[in-house]
């Protein structure tokens, strides 16, 4: 049977996820995943617009009317927002700019796929976050006499205990958690950064026969995985996102409000983020736990918490939250200027 080579396109790829990304960019895993998801994308729609299977596509099939359509599809097909629209096209961007200097006779069809703009009007999305009694429901509502019951407790309980990214727990081995005082685990993050959260008591127990269970039995016990699915391999993200949902609509029945919020993994992170501000800790403690790289970043949490902003009006305007003083205006209108201004 007749086999053949790789494309110019194919070898660039593996180039630029082996070598370039981690060794001459020093991106992180989580951006190096990011960028694959988007290269993914692209390359699943180019096959479909050119009608030949991804391992025949070539450079020269990466135009600038191919990459405007397939944002276009982003959009309206899988309905993606302009901020996710416009991180697909910055990971592009990247790609094709590697492309050009690596294929330099290639610049005139990548120079206006890099000349592509982002897209204006983004708008910051709601934040979407469990309340702390629906996040006791959703921990509730988890049968743990079954072992991956108990899995999925810990994993939510130790995501909300440390406010960490769900790929960051995902990646926990057995050496990054400490079980004597004082309790901690250590999360590496976005741009490599290393962060030691604190653990509650309560987690660290749950923790102990948990770890010892899952970890002791491995060949090198310190470098076993936290977290695995029934096959023994790494959970998923995708995986998580299946049992946050799962639990949150068992849990619903008993906290009614979660039937209107849109919950993912990120919404765990979130709601340490606002339980932590309503416990009065400040903004650049809040960012060290999260490992934000700006404070800004952090700040947004005090305008997504109601309760946080009726607070600091009650505050500040306790009169602004009393009914008015106007009192009632006559019937014969008399005096309706002097009503106005008592308003």
């Amino acid at each position: 049977m007749k086999t053949t080579g790789a494309t110019d396109l194919g070898r660039a790829i593996a180039r630029y996820f082996e070598a370039y990304l981690p060794g001459q960019r020093g991106m992180s895993a989580h951006t190096i995943r990011s960028y694959r998801d988007a290269v993914v994308l692209l390359l699943q729609f180019m096959s479909r617009d050119t009608r030949r299977p991804v391992e025949k596509l070539n450079i020269t099939d990466l135009t600038a009317d191919r990459v405007t359509r397939f944002l276009e599809f982003l959009e309206t097909a899988r309905g993606n927002g302009i901020r996710t629209r416009n991180s697909r096209l910055g990971a592009i961007h990247v790609f094709a700019r590697f492309l050009a200097t690596q294929r330099p006779e290639y610049l005139a069809t990548l120079q206006p796929v890099i000349n592509i703009r982002f897209k204006r009007g983004a708008r910051d999305v709601p934040i979407e976050y469990l309340e702390r009694q629906e996040m006791d429901a959703v921990l509730k509502s988890i049968d743990r006499t079954a072992s991956s019951g108990e899995r999925d407790y810990l994993l939510i309980a130790l995501m909300f205990n440390t406010g960490a990214r769900v790929q960051e727990i995902l990646n926990l081995r057995c050496r990054d958690v400490r079980l004597d005082t004082p309790y901690q685990v250590r999360l590496l993050g976005k741009g490599n950064r290393l962060r030691l959260c604190p653990l509650w008591p309560a987690t660290a127990k749950l923790l102990r026969p948990f770890i010892e269970q899952q970890c002791l039995s491995e060949p090198d016990p310190a470098n076993a995985l936290l977290f695995k699915n029934a096959r023994g391999q790494q959970l998923s993200r995708f995986g998580v996102r299946y049992l946050i949902r799962k639990y949150v609509a068992a849990a619903s029945s008993k906290a009614p409000t979660l039937r209107e919020k849109h919950i993912h993994p990120h919404s765990v992170r979130h709601a340490t983020a606002v339980a932590l501000l309503k416990s009065g800790i400040d903004f650049a403690t809040i960012s060290q736990l999260l490992g934000h790289a700006q404070l800004n970043t952090t700040m947004r949490y005090a305008r997504a918490d109601i309760d946080l902003k009726r607070q600091a009006i009650s505050q500040v305007f306790p009169e602004n939250l009393a009914p008015p003083r106007a009192g009632h205006l006559r019937a014969t209108g008399a005096e309706i200027i002097p009503w106005l201004r008592r308003l």
